[in-house]
């Protein structure tokens, strides 16, 4: 299996083993993940996902041996079926959380871009090496990478093909927090179940809202905020909190209907 899953306590845990290839991105691996996410958005026990790699690296990139003689089309058509996969763990209805335990370079720091919160180890290294081998990022570097740290560092970030460590990553906003290599998932955890502890219907469209005003204009987003708000109004998660509060009390466990 080059995609491992496992669910405990509402978070489905997805880990890329494929660490004698420092977990390369083929297309084998790419399926197995599509696959996994599929699984994870259906699953109503998932809350939270987690997002790994086996051994020293998170991902060190796409598989440099499977693509060097690929022609145009086949090029393309790689680049189409990774971005229909990361487009698909970016829009989860779920929050999905990377711990990055090591290498991120090429498909493997577009992969955490995907997610929507970065912890990283403080072994980790982030990159998009591509122009070094007479490429550009593929499965969205371009695009999300710039969202994320601003276009100009991105620029730089990918012309020059430099790599960074961890302590850059979070000082231009790549990551949210660094910590020692033997507590990054434990970290996470921590992360996910402080997310699951909360009301999933109103965590859920706080996401697709976010997601949503990354897409659009100020009044466009404000107006699906305003939807997404009066959602929550009809959920007996909202009644059941807001009455608890009134009265001085909190709920302990939301009913997530």
């Amino acid at each position: 299996m080059n995609v491992l899953y496992e669910v405990k306590d509402h978070i489905a845990i997805l880990t890329i083993n494929r660490p004698e290839a420092l977990n390369a991105l083929n297309l084998d691996v790419l399926s197995e993940l599509e696959a996994a996410l599929e699984k994870a958005e259906q699953d109503n026990d998932v809350y939270v996902l987690l997002l790994t790699g086996a051994g020293r690296a998170f991902v060190a990139g796409a598989d440099i041996a499977q693509m060097k003689d690929f022609v145009p089309e086949q090029a393309r058509a790689f680049s189409e079926f990774g971005n229909g996969v990361f487009y698909k763990l970016e829009t989860l209805t779920k929050p999905v959380i990377a711990a990055v335990n090591g290498f991120a370079l090429g498909g493997g720091c577009e992969l955490a871009c995907a997610c929507d919160i970065r912890i990283a180890s403080d072994r980790a290294k982030f990159g998009q090496p591509e122009v070094g081998l007479g490429i550009l990022p593929g499965f969205g570097g371009t695009v999300r990478l710039s969202r994320i740290v601003g276009a100009a560092k991105a620029k730089e970030l990918i012309f020059t093909a430099r790599t960074i460590d961890a302590a850059e990553a979070q000082r231009i906003g790549l990551v949210s927090d660094v910590v020692p290599a033997d507590s990054l998932m434990e970290t996470a955890l921590a992360l996910a179940k402080a997310i699951a502890a909360n009301a999933q219907i109103a965590v859920r469209q706080a996401k697709a809202s976010i997601n949503n005003a990354l897409q659009c204009d100020t009044l466009s987003g404000l107006k699906f905020e305003a939807q997404a708000f009066a959602l929550c109004f009809s959920t007996e998660d909202q009644k059941d909190a807001m009455n608890a509060f009134v009265n001085k009390s909190k709920v302990t466990q939301f009913k997530n209907k």
